[in-house]
């Protein structure tokens, strides 16, 4: 436990059922609904809401949100993290409904080292659909979704420099290239990428981070109107909506390996264009922490 009283973990996660803005038929934002945010010194905090409605547009039965940080000292010790955000009797525009969607992210930093390991546990869809129609896997009557996407990462090396990990973004990227509407913009975003980081923000170590965005689902069935391709959905007279978006950001680079590892997943990704015009991000959660030194 030396270790641990010579170093100190500072929490970052957050989690928010519903934010966004809508342009058309009203123009307004949504503000993030039962926001939470831990402390950096670690604790728990936790918020809900009952009944939202923004006009005929969108609305839920109820949602709750919770973070959380604190030493674990099971299984070698280490600086545990949760996030979660869960909302229940989701509509939007009568063409997306579900009965519960959760997104959870739960990260545990080492006490020796800076590459946490994650897990999503607990992260799904229930009874999802689609103008009516029921969304599954290839195979089953559940959304094919691979929770153990960050599985098999050597030890103390980024996962970005996973090869497994690389792997199955690489499988991800191939079935989205199949879609005749997406974009170069986008299909940029899910190639590993490096951006500079600005210089008002103080990376004495690293003055660069490394993003790419992927998602736990792998594919999308059903007989709703439109196409999907990996787990974007376009839906005629609708828009696009992307499932259980996973972007992961490494930063603070020391001998190549990142102290700062960003994981954020939005359970429900839209993006409105025909009968009503906007953005909308459903059961959103946020972890970053790290140590020092």
């Amino acid at each position: 436990m030396s270790e641990l009283i010579k170093r100190e973990h500072i929490y970052h996660a957050e989690a928010s059922v519903l934010s966004g803005l809508l342009q058309l038929p009203v123009e307004q934002e949504i503000q993030a609904q039962a926001f939470a945010k831990v402390k950096p010194k670690g604790g728990y905090y936790a918020q809900q809401a009952e009944d939202y409605r923004l006009e005929s547009i969108i609305s839920f039965k109820s949602a709750h949100t919770q973070v959380s940080g604190h030493v674990e000292e099971k299984h070698g010790g280490g600086y545990r993290t949760l996030a979660t955000s869960v909302v229940e009797g989701l509509n939007v525009l009568n063409v997306i409904t579900a009965d519960r969607v959760v997104g959870q992210i739960s990260t545990l930093h080492p006490l020796e080292g800076h590459v946490p390991v994650v897990t999503f546990l607990g992260t799904g869809f229930e009874n999802l659909r689609i103008a009516g129609h029921k969304i599954t896997g290839l195979e089953s009557d559940r959304l094919d979704m691979e929770l153990d996407i960050f599985a098999n990462r050597p030890h103390e090396v980024g996962h970005l420099q996973n090869p497994s990990f690389l792997e199955k973004v690489a499988r991800h990227r191939a079935r989205l290239q199949m879609d005749p509407e997406l974009t170069h913009e986008d299909s940029a975003l899910y190639t590993p990428r490096r951006c500079e980081l600005s210089p008002t923000i103080e990376k004495p170590n690293g003055g660069h981070a490394e993003i790419i965005d992927c998602s736990l689902v792998n594919h999308v069935r059903g007989g709703f109107p439109g196409t999907s391709f990996g787990h974007v959905i376009r839906i005629p007279h609708f828009g696009v909506v992307r499932l259980a978006h996973l972007r992961l950001e490494q930063s603070d680079f020391v001998s190549g390996v990142p102290r700062e590892t960003l994981f954020d997943l939005t359970m429900v990704d839209i993006k409105m264009g025909c009968i009503a015009s906007g953005t909308a991000k459903v059961a959103a959660t946020r972890t970053n922490g790290m140590t020092r030194p």
